[in-house]
């Protein structure tokens, strides 16, 4: 029953606001976590959520705990550091991971976990902060199919479709790989807005075009339409956060030792941005930076 399930959330941020809402609105008693900006948690506190100063003490009032932090070191603070999840939980408590985290420390903190009695799942998120705001993110999930079916329900408050990836670290690793395309093509719809303005054609013109032809994609849609306008924000991710995205997969790809042609060049230009300065900066402001850079400045980083 939902009312017995208690529901800790950990990173109210621009995703995790809506993810956290959704699950309050469908009536799971939800706990949050005290959060450096006060917004978010205020307005989850408003509607009728409780909140914890630790990661500890939201364990020990949690069957269920979604984390949606930062980075790999975010998340094995929260689960194993001083005052961390580890600490407060109790056997049978499970931890879901919707962070962009790295597989090998997902499978690590795991090992701890379950040595505790716990469970760890990893449920990475696509699409954004606006859907997650309607509740329509796109999950995939990867673990224990008897703790993805625990899961599932909770998930579901915040989800449009949810896919069942396969075993521990499986779903990360698709995360990984589906960011990457996506940014991907985010960089090259950059690249070409910038190319544009510096050969002198009209970028609405080449919209115009691409919009009619196979090199259209959701992502130049997103982004050049508002690049045209002087407005960076058509993708809401930060430079610093896609060159964390980069670094993840091509760390992980070196372990297969394949070749990550594509990653490393994607990486390299997110250097650069973050280098001059532009890493809390959209994605989006990439178009600007790569049209208003000169070879002397690439060359000098």
């Amino acid at each position: 029953m939902t009312e017995r399930v208690r529901i800790g959330f950990i990173g109210v941020g621009m995703m995790g606001h809506g993810m956290a809402r959704h699950i309050l609105l469908k009536g799971y008693p939800l706990t949050v976590m005290a959060h450096r900006n006060r917004a978010p948690v205020d307005r989850l506190k408003a509607e009728g959520a409780s909140e914890a100063a630790t990661p500890a003490s939201l364990a020990a009032v949690s069957d269920i705990i979604v984390l949606c932090v930062s980075n790999a070191a975010a998340v094995e603070a929260v689960v194993a550091g001083e005052q961390g999840i580890l600490a407060g939980g109790r056997p049978g408590l499970i931890v879901a991971d919707a962070s962009t985290s790295e597989p090998a420390t997902t499978l690590r903190l795991a090992a701890q976990l379950q040595a505790a009695g716990m469970a760890m799942a990893d449920v990475p998120v696509t699409r954004t902060p606006v859907e997650a705001e309607q509740g329509r993110l796109n999950t995939m999930m990867g673990g224990d199919p008897a703790v993805l079916a625990k899961l599932r329900p909770v998930i579901e408050c915040y989800s449009e479709n949810l896919f069942e990836i396969g075993p521990l670290g499986s779903a990360l690793k698709l995360k990984l790989i589906n960011n990457v395309l996506a940014l991907g093509h985010a960089l090259l719809a950059c690249e070409a807005y910038a190319a544009a303005r510096r050969t002198g054609v009209d970028p609405a013109r080449l919209l115009d075009v691409v919009s009619k032809g196979g090199a259209n994609s959701a992502m130049v849609q997103m982004l050049m339409p508002k690049l045209i306008e002087g407005d960076d924000s058509g993708l809401k991710f930060t430079l610093v956060n896609a060159r964390k995205d980069f670094r993840g997969y091509n760390a992980m790809l070196r372990d297969t030792d394949m070749v990550a042609a594509l990653g490393n060049s994607f990486e390299q230009i997110t250097n650069l941005a973050v280098a001059l300065g532009h890493g809390e900066r959209f994605v989006g402001a990439l178009g600007e930076v790569l049209a208003e850079t000169g070879p002397t400045t690439q060359n000098d980083q």
